[in-house]
C-alpha cells in the first residue's frame, strides 16, 4: 500500500485491527466515544480505505462487512521507517539520541533499552 492513511482513517483501522469483520454501523458505534462521526462520515472513510486497498468489503445480504487487508504490524513498520527517513535521514541513532535527550529515561527504561540492544547483538 503506497497511499498514506490519514489520522481519521487510522481510527477506523484501529477498530478493525481490534475486531473484524464489522459493518459500518458497528464501526460507527465503536468510534463514537472518541469522535462524534455520523454513519455517513464512517462510510466515507471506509470507502477511502477500500480504494487504498487497506480494507476489504464483502457484501452480506443488504450490508457490507469490512476487514483490514493491511496488518497493523506492517503499517507500524512502514510508518516508523517513513518517520525515521523523513526526520532523521534514515538513521536510527539520531532518533534514539533525540528521544534520550528530550525524555527523562527511568532506570527501568534504560535497562529495557540495554536488553533490546543485547538481544539484537545475539
Amino acid at each position: 500500500m503506497s497511499e498514506r492513511i490519514s489520522e481519521a482513517e487510522l481510527a477506523i483501522m484501529e477498530i478493525l485491527w481490534e475486531q473484524a469483520p464489522l459493518t459500518a454501523t458497528d464501526i460507527a458505534e465503536r468510534v463514537k466515544p472518541r469522535r462524534q462521526w455520523s454513519i455517513t462520515t464512517v462510510k466515507t472513510f471506509l470507502s477511502r480505505l477500500v480504494t487504498k486497498k487497506a480494507v476489504d468489503n464483502k457484501r452480506e445480504g443488504r450490508r457490507f462487512l469490512y476487514s483490514p487487508l493491511l496488518e497493523r504490524k506492517a503499517y507500524v513498520d512502514s510508518e516508523s521507517q517513513r518517520f525515521v527517513d523523513r526526520l532523521f535521514g534514515g538513521k536510527f541513532m539520531p532518533l534514539v539520541a533525540h528521544l534520550a535527550e528530550k525524555e527523562k529515561l527511568s532506570a527501568e527504561e534504560i535497562v529495557e533499552i540495554e536488553k533490546i540492544l543485547k538481544d539484537l547483538k545475539s
